[in-house]
């Protein structure tokens, strides 16, 4: 794909002629790939919501003498009815299609016994989650056909919703659509403290997004594909096509998880009420955020809370449109940044249970404290230029390369930079990172909570801050990659280590200097 037709100066944008031309000169460029856009889609008001919303169970553990708290996995394969009578073949943990709920508490030490049942490599990596390197279940984990793995670590980082996947180099998309992903809950006696809802699958709700493609006759089968990844027309959520949720309670939190390879959604009410935003990917905000719509690129989260009156029924829609997604009209037309969905219908029974103490004061409901990062304390800025060919600073992947050498226990900033005309996203493993500024201006207050991925709008900076406390494994690396996961295939990913003070990787460096 020629590089120099997806880039543009930033003083074309305020042209509607060269606008257009930019996007004709994408659609030209995506047409040399081999990508033959999607149409768009709108399921709105489509949507008969005629099945029970499933809810993935709870992951059994017992705790070892040491105190330990174990789980198991089986990653295996599998036929599920998405439509009655109708068997797909699909992938999961413990089960046929997606995995069981882990839940464990703020310093606990937790080990996941991981058997790869499949019929080729996969591996398992804990998203969101603050472990060591050799822990993280990247792609330098493989736990080949038949084999297992065991990674254990305390878990050190306050309550949120964190999910798990495959990561395998090159397979990362095709296993995850297979149906591999499952959630992964943190709790924390400061979070308890609040009175929020509780009751897992109850007030409490998992709602994993993914979106698929069906015959007519109802067979899962491959989406279409935009520049963005495998596009498909119809969501499932929790693996439920057409759900509904039965509520009893005046106020649900709805844990949203975006599970899909490539779309970007934009989820909102039907009856456009606010949607109540009060946690990110790395846990609680500081106040909770009334929102016209709460933006998720792929491997993001979003806890919401919903209060119902007897009787309401309210559907959970997603609405992108290009000033959402941050593109130029033709490029959002042909990656699903038009499209619209009906996700989940709930529905309040006649009598509700009251809720606790929970309710929004001036400026959002007082939530969690989270003290700001000093940039004074920067020890090294990092650029990661993102790249319309799959790269990162103008590298593809390198599974024996380090690209950048992180020294432990030191603060520091990255600037990730999409200069083209395409979405990207940005994912960094093991730590959460705040978000400092975006094009120069304070962000949001919906991004202004801790966050381990963010949708990297084109010809927009980011600017992070983050902290790498310990884990200090010079032979190891984590990764960054843009989590658009056929991008993280072809590419689009990079490795960094955390040393000790005057250490060096132990693997091969690239040639990324610190400033």
């Amino acid at each position: 794909m020629p590089q120099s037709l997806l880039r543009r100066p930033r003083a074309a944008i305020g042209s509607g002629i060269a606008a257009l031309a930019a996007g004709a000169l994408v659609a030209v460029s995506f047409a040399g790939c081999g990508i033959v856009a999607p149409a768009q889609v709108d399921t709105t008001g489509e949507v008969g919501f005629d099945t029970p919303l499933a809810i993935p169970p709870v992951a059994e553990s017992h705790v070892d003498a040491d105190g330990t708290r174990v789980f198991a996995l089986d990653a295996r394969a599998g036929t599920t009815e998405f439509a009655p009578g109708v068997p797909s073949e699909t992938w999961g943990y413990d089960g046929a299609h997606l995995g069981p709920t882990l839940v464990a508490d703020r310093g606990e030490r937790v080990r996941v016994d991981i058997t790869n049942s499949l019929d080729e490599a996969t591996t398992v990596h804990w998203h969101g989650m603050h472990l060591p390197a050799a822990m993280d279940g990247g792609p330098h984990q493989a736990i080949e056909p038949g084999g297992s793995f065991s990674p254990e670590w305390a878990i050190d980082q306050p309550a949120a919703t964190l999910w798990y996947h495959p990561h395998p180099h090159g397979e990362t998309e095709a296993q995850v659509a297979m149906g591999l992903a499952g959630m992964f809950l943190l709790h924390d006696d400061a979070e308890r403290a609040l009175g929020l809802p509780s009751e897992y699958g109850v007030d409490d709700v998992p709602v994993i997004v993914q979106d698929t493609g069906f015959s007519a006759d109802g067979v899962r089968e491959d989406p279409q594909r935009g520049y963005a990844g495998g596009l498909g027309d119809e969501l499932l959520v929790n693996g439920t096509r057409g759900p509904y949720l039965e509520v009893s309670d005046e106020l649900v939190r709805l844990r949203l998880l975006n599970a899909s390879t490539a779309r970007t959604y934009a989820f909102t009410w039907s009856d456009a009420r606010p949607i109540e935003l009060i946690a990110t990917d790395g846990g609680l905000l500081e106040a909770s955020v009334a929102l016209d719509h709460v933006r998720l690129s792929p491997g993001e989260r979003a806890d919401v809370l919903l209060r119902v009156t007897p009787g309401d029924r309210v559907v959970l829609q997603s609405r992108m449109t290009a000033g959402i997604a941050g593109l130029e009209p033709v490029v959002a037309s042909m990656n699903g940044g038009t499209d619209a969905f009906d996700v989940l219908e709930v529905r309040a029974d006649d009598e509700l249970a009251p809720a606790a103490s929970v309710s929004p004061g001036s400026g959002g409901m007082a939530l969690a404290s989270i003290e700001d990062f000093d940039p004074a304390e920067v020890a090294t800025t990092r650029t990661f230029g993102l790249g319309d060919s799959f790269e990162i600073n103008g590298e593809a992947m390198d599974m024996g390369r380090i690209d950048e050498t992180v020294t432990v226990d030191t603060l520091e900033r990255w600037i990730v930079e999409n200069s083209n005309a395409v979405p990207h996203s940005f994912h960094v493993h093991d730590v959460q990172f705040r978000i400092a500024s975006i094009d120069g201006e304070a962000p949001p207050p919906e991004l202004a909570g801790w966050k381990d991925t963010i949708f990297a709008e084109p010809e927009t900076t980011y600017e992070l801050l983050m902290r790498f406390d310990d884990y200090a494994d010079p032979g190891t690396p984590y990764m960054y990659h843009c989590h658009l996961l056929w991008h993280e295939d072809q590419g689009m990913m990079g490795q960094f280590a955390v040393v000790e003070p005057g250490q060096r990787a132990t693997m091969s460096e690239g040639t990324h200097h610190e400033h």
